[in-house]
């Protein structure tokens, strides 16, 4: 479709929806950066949301914008992309989030965004609409980020262990209390610089489709700013059905155990913003989580839920997808 096809109105309507899914990332995603710290009773969980809504929104001025670019140029061929495919999109990852954050599962905004943008986009033109480099990369991660946030959770539970083997329990409990504030800061800051990239993707991509930005204009400002004081207002407002899951059903953390899994996950979020690749701070998180508890024992990790948000992950592209096909199919004949 042309790039003048799409009208402003259009334009208008398309970038609110983008900052709704955009609110409900953060809305869905707020138990990523607080579970850890609320379940460990470091910080109450009005405080813990107003942290983490802040880290996510400064990591607009310190983390680089290499994940907008990748879901922007990196998912889809542009040629391909017009209102009906953003919509499609759109409407697959908004409901693929409603239905995981109503069952209490922690599944990926990212991968549903992503299957979204796949799904539309091969309803429209097929499976040559498709750049394959950027999504094989992103499903390796799939794998990756758990794995990394698993490795580096359980490496720095046993460092600690060794390093402080020596000290009382209570004093290891007062230290990690204070450290466990900066680690859920700088996992916020991760999550924030992630995260709300990707819908400076999307509307980096309508932008171009409706040409309003050449293809290589710099992003316009008021979409990294708008975009991160959506994800951060959703933050705020915290989705609590995930948050027990995490902080509560999976393994039971003290604040030790709290900072080696956000600070692993931080690790790995710092790592995939840096090389551009749209991961899954859900899966980061999750993974170091279930690292640090499977260092006691690996009894200690309910495998339980472990598995069924494993079932989750597999899942989110395609059903995310499937929907987004519907959504593109149902948008073309009402509008």
């Amino acid at each position: 479709m042309g790039t003048m096809h799409i009208s402003m109105q259009v334009v208008i309507i398309l970038v609110i929806l983008a900052l709704i899914f955009d609110f409900m990332n953060g809305f869905h995603d707020s138990a990523n950066s607080i579970a850890t710290v609320v379940s460990t009773g470091v910080m109450k969980p009005q405080h813990a949301v107003i942290m983490a809504a802040t880290f996510n929104f400064i990591a607009f001025y310190v983390l680089p914008h290499t994940v907008a670019a990748s879901i922007g140029k990196g998912i889809i061929e542009g040629s391909v992309v017009d209102q009906y495919v953003i919509f499609g999109a759109l409407a697959g990852a908004i409901v693929w989030n409603v239905v995981t954050w109503y069952f209490g599962i922690p599944s990926s905004s990212s991968h549903a965004l992503m299957g979204g943008l796949i799904g539309a986009a091969v309803a429209k033109a097929g499976v040559g609409a498709l750049l394959s480099e950027k999504i094989i990369q992103t499903v390796l991660f799939i794998f990756v980020a758990p794995a990394l946030g698993f490795l580096l959770g359980s490496i720095l539970m046993v460092a600690v262990s060794w390093i402080f083997y020596r000290s009382s329990p209570a004093r290891v409990d007062r230290l990690f209390r204070r450290l466990q504030l900066i680690s859920a800061a700088a996992y916020s800051l991760g999550h924030g610089g992630n995260d709300a990239q990707k819908t400076m993707g999307i509307i980096w991509l309508l932008l171009i489709a409706s040409g309003l930005i050449g293809k290589n204009d710099a992003l316009p400002a008021w979409v990294g700013y708008s975009c991160f004081a959506a994800i951060a207002l959703g933050t705020l407002f915290g989705g609590w059905r995930i948050v027990k899951t995490m902080g509560q059903k999976l393994t039971k953390l003290k604040p030790v155990g709290g900072f080696c899994a956000e600070t692993g996950g931080a690790i790995t979020l710092f790592t995939a913003t840096a090389l551009g690749i749209p991961v899954s701070t859900t899966h980061t998180i999750t993974g170091a989580i279930v690292g640090v508890g499977s260092t006691r024992r690996f009894s200690s990790v309910n495998w339980g839920i472990a598995s069924n948000i494993v079932w989750a992950w597999i899942f989110t592209i395609p059903a995310s997808a499937f929907i987004a096909a519907i959504s593109w199919w149902i948008s073309t004949k009402l509008f």
